[in-house]
């Protein structure tokens, strides 16, 4: 048994045993990554760029675009980087890092999920009261809380995390550092105290996830009586993609870290891992831009105005024609 203190590193799981499937990996990652930073690039360059759409949906979603660039960031690339190297060591303190960070963005991402689905309420339920309820400086203070959740709850769990004392056996079964994953290598009963919070932890972003339900069966039914068949599509195009992509993140989520140890593989953990921590922050660009034809508007928008720019500055031949 040792403590903390002198474990140096771990050692991560690799996706295959050949050179030539590691670099299938790697290639196959880093086309998702570059998918994931270009989609939440563009909404937040066309969110900040056209005044718009500067309203309290696509400031949460500006919000919700920086989270999924933190979170995609602190998973993928370190292990792209196992895979073009063929090594699978990560330090002791990059792995606490990677665990804080984990933890900050998805808490804060479920935290903003649940004001956009609130936000959704009152746009749709209490229209009048719209303005007033989700003035300017509420959305702030909303976007506000949701990352102070998201600090609050990763300094907790890597604290309390990092305070167990672990095995010799530092080897993870897992692309990255995962809180279940690390308890595993617990040598004494301390790691229950982390259990505990976990299933705190869980049982409050449940409520969170009940609140989220309850507002949209309000949403929903309030959206039935439309008279209108265009703004029922426009309602449901806009909230079914992001009950779709709640659902998704939290009963994956949930499920890596509650879920008891007789049903867990290596293999399994890591397709429930990839659902979790990579799809979201990768789809939700898209199932946000596709679904939403004001948000495409100032897209178009914007490289049309980027590319009327780059037409301007190319130089005058010598008889001035461009």
């Amino acid at each position: 048994m040792s403590n903390s203190s002198s474990i140096t590193h771990f050692v991560l799981l690799v996706f295959a045993d050949t050179q030539e499937l590691q670099l299938l990996h790697f290639w196959l990652f880093l086309g998702i990554y570059l998918a994931a930073l270009l989609g939440n690039g563009l909404i937040i360059t066309t969110v900040a760029y056209d005044h718009h759409i500067h309203t309290p949906m696509y400031f949460f979603l500006l919000n919700l675009s920086f989270l999924d660039l933190g979170s995609i960031s602190t998973t993928l690339p370190k292990s792209m980087a196992n895979s073009l190297w063929d090594t699978r060591a990560i330090p002791y303190a990059g792995c606490a890092a990677q665990v804080f960070f984990v933890l900050f963005f998805f808490g804060a991402e479920f935290s903003l999920l649940t004001v956009m689905a609130y936000d959704r309420y009152v746009a749709i339920c209490k229209p009048l009261h719209y303005g007033t309820l989700l003035g300017s400086r509420a959305c702030v203070h909303m976007a506000a809380a949701a990352w102070d959740t998201g600090f609050l709850n990763a300094l907790l769990h890597t604290a309390n995390t990092f305070s167990i004392p672990l095995c010799q056996i530092y080897v993870l079964d897992q692309f990255f550092c995962e809180v279940p994953q690390i308890l595993k290598l617990s040598c004494s009963h301390s790691y229950l105290r982390e259990v505990g919070l976990l299933v705190v932890s869980a049982f409050l972003f449940l409520g969170c996830f009940v609140f989220i339900v309850l507002s949209y069966v309000q949403v929903f039914r309030a959206v039935l009586r439309f008279p209108s068949q265009q703004g029922r599509h426009k309602a449901f195009s806009t909230c079914l993609p992001h009950l779709a992509v709640v659902s998704l993140f939290i009963s994956t989520a949930m499920f890596a870290y509650l879920k008891p140890a007789s049903v867990s593989s290596p293999a399994l953990d890591l397709v429930i891992a990839v659902v979790y921590s990579v799809v979201p922050p990768a789809m939700n660009p898209l199932i946000y831009s596709m679904r939403n034809k004001e948000l495409k508007d100032a897209l178009r928008k914007l490289m049309t105005g980027c590319f009327s720019a780059a037409i301007d500055c190319q130089p005058s031949s010598p008889n001035g024609s461009h």
